[in-house]
């Protein structure tokens, strides 16, 4: 036998040159890559949610800006009376508060401080008093009332309006507020410059214009979700001299005016359900009635049964805005974007009826504040605690 090494066999001939389209094509790889993102939800609900939460991500307050808007900017040498006046002739409920001698933001009116300023005079003061003082009382003295009254001052927020929706979301329910003041700088004299003011409900009627495919996925019952505040017990429960509302505040039509206008101030809501011997709610007193009343300077009204009270009120009332337990999220938010909505109180329907319920007695509020608390998820999911929010 031959020790030599066979001959190696002459080399093939290289393959003739291919077109890209007709190379083989590589198999996709089966590995998974990490993600960095959290997987998408299966629930349509869920899902619905992280889309909406996502599109807030992705937009600043900027946009949620209307096309045509005023601003109203009160100073804070200005008369109770005399703001007063400015807010309701342009049907307004609240205005940033500007100190000209500093050229700074100075917070915001609210209806709630007019609500403060009335329980100070009338444990304080006699009605004539009250009737002379606030016409020389000015916004910038509103903070001591707040002191003296033992109740906490608002906190004195602000936000850019490049900040994203969501982030300014988060500074609302964080904060317990109901709006947050937009700022700037001037960019030639480097003082602030008050923008617009982002509101609840302008922030949730940007979601219901532009969010309206992810709105018809938000099937849910609003009482499921636990969006709103629920009477505690179910009405067969309820012991005898317990409040079968509890803690939902209310009044009934031969209730003092005053007695509401202490709940105000004292739960800082701004409506108060009326019912009658039943639960049946058969109106609301806001906030708002009180402020017409201080305006035309009808203190004594303050001692009126809300039934004498309710006849002072303004022709273009809107009414109150019911829902029962078993609507979805989604039905709610399609109202926001029909017609101005503050709040919704929640009333017994058919399904209650079924258990021996009453059609129309009270149930529950739900409150801007609660919906977008579950619309951007609650603050504990971001790293923040959260106090339950007041009334709307």
């Amino acid at each position: 036998m031959s020790s030599e090494p066979a001959p190696l066999p002459p080399p093939s001939p290289p393959p003739p040159p291919q077109s890209p389209d007709a190379r083989p094509k590589r198999k996709p790889s089966t590995r998974k890559r990490a993600g960095s993102h959290a997987p998408l939800p299966q629930d349509p609900h869920e899902a619905a949610l992280y889309s909406i939460r996502s599109f807030l991500k992705a937009h600043t307050a900027y946009d949620a800006f209307p096309v045509s808007f005023r601003l109203i900017v009160l100073d804070t040498k200005l008369n109770v009376k005399k703001a007063l006046q400015c807010l309701l002739l342009n049907g307004v409920v609240s205005a940033p508060l500007w100190n000209s001698e500093r050229s700074m933001f100075a917070g915001m009116l609210t209806v709630l401080d007019i609500i403060h300023l009335i329980q100070y005079y009338y444990h304080t003061s006699s009605y004539d008093y009250a009737a002379t003082d606030v016409e020389t009382f000015r916004l910038e003295s509103l903070r001591g009332i707040e002191k003296e009254l033992g109740v906490p001052t608002p906190p004195l927020l602000r936000d850019h309006p490049s900040s994203t929706l969501y982030d300014a979301a988060r500074v609302l329910m964080q904060t317990h507020a109901r709006r947050l003041p937009l700022l700037d700088n001037d960019t030639e004299t480097g003082h602030e410059v008050i923008v617009s003011v982002l509101t609840q409900y302008r922030l949730l009627k940007f979601i219901a214009i532009n969010c309206h495919r992810d709105i018809l996925q938000l099937y849910q019952p609003l009482r499921k979700l636990k969006i709103g505040t629920y009477v505690a017990q179910a009405r067969a429960d309820v012991a005898e001299g317990q409040d079968p509302y509890h803690p939902i505040a209310t009044a009934t039509l031969n209730t003092p005016v005053f007695d509401v206008v202490h709940m105000f101030s004292e739960r800082a809501i701004s409506a108060v359900p009326i019912i009658d011997e039943e639960g049946v709610v058969v109106n609301m007193y806001e906030t708002v009635d009180v402020i017409t009343l201080v305006r035309l300077g009808a203190y004594q009204s303050l001692d009126l049964k809300i039934s004498e009270a309710l006849n002072q009120r303004v022709a273009d009332f809107p009414g109150v805005v019911i829902c029962s337990a078993s609507d979805s999220l989604g039905t709610l938010l399609q109202l926001i974007k029909k017609r101005r909505v503050h709040r919704l109180v929640v009333v017994e329907g058919d399904e209650e009826v079924k258990n021996g319920g009453k059609k129309g007695r009270l149930l529950g509020i739900i409150t801007l504040s609660d919906v977008l608390r579950y619309v951007i998820g609650q603050p504990t999911s971001i790293g923040e605690s959260s106090q339950p929010e007041p009334d709307e």
